[in-house]
């Protein structure tokens, strides 16, 4: 069994690492073009051709799923993907986890990038999901980036940025790029107000990595044998992982390094 994943950079890290934890016996191909990011700020054509670049280097390699482990992408590129791609390979879109946290009824932040903080994609998710809730859209200025190169003041201070415009008393945070799974503990700590429990996050890589599956028409064995390969497509061509995906622990787990006590 083989799934692929895509996306701007390395977004595609932590839906990876679901599919790895879910089946450790899948063969898995993360296409990327860290090279044409940022995304967001193209136009929907230009992020619909350079998604597609993506999707054809990985469908070569006749995989049974493909991931589109970038909300950006799922926005603007899924029907051209779908159009190319369907019925022969299914294709899995990525949707902030809205839903799931507004049921919960307690205020709600969404942190996405600027290009999709108050873009009427958003705004209509959070119109047709947002079940009353209070929702606080929160742009997070330069995280994707830094989490793109692991810069790590960066990331702080984009983290910091973003949880000052962040109220108080919210009690889920919607993690509306891909990027920030992979800081997902820092960004938890950043809303925790002193003597309050910190906020749920809500991220979307279970989710997808667990209906690729369903798509691909097999079942969850988190106990097969670790014998799934790895494949790592940079702008169509074969490479290795980039160096800052081992700054993080998905992507030291699809690497093999062992984790750390």
């Amino acid at each position: 069994m083989r799934i692929a994943l895509l996306d701007s950079g390395l977004g595609l890290l932590a839906a990876a690492a679901a599919v790895r934890r879910l089946r450790p016996d899948a063969d898995l191909v993360l296409s990327s073009d860290p090279g044409s990011m940022p995304w967001g700020p193209r136009t929907s054509a230009d992020i619909a051709e350079r998604a597609l670049a993506c999707a054809r280097a990985a469908a070569a390699y006749e995989p049974d799923a493909l991931i589109v482990a970038c909300n950006t992408a799922s926005v603007h590129a899924l029907p051209a993907l779908r159009a190319e791609l369907e019925p022969g390979l299914p294709v899995v879109g990525t949707v902030p986890a809205v839903k799931p946290a507004a049921a919960e009824g307690g205020p709600v932040a969404v942190w996405a990038t600027p290009a999709t903080t108050g873009s009427p994609y958003q705004r209509r998710l959070i119109e047709e999901f947002g079940n009353g809730a209070r929702i606080t859209e929160v742009p997070c200025h330069g995280l994707a980036d830094a989490v793109e190169t692991g810069d790590e003041p960066a990331i702080d201070a984009a983290i910091s940025a973003a949880a000052l415009l962040t109220p108080r008393d919210v009690q889920t945070v919607v993690l509306g790029c891909t990027h920030y799974e992979l800081v997902a503990t820092r960004i938890r700590a950043a809303t925790a107000p002193s003597a309050a429990p910190p906020a749920d996050l809500r991220g979307s890589a279970a989710a997808v990595a667990a209906q690729a599956l369903r798509r691909a028409g097999v079942r969850p064995a988190p106990d097969a044998e670790a014998a799934g390969g790895l494949t790592v497509l940079l702008g169509g061509a074969p490479a290795e992982l980039p160096p800052a995906a081992l700054g993080y622990a998905e992507g030291r787990l699809l690497a093999g390094v062992p984790a750390t006590p």
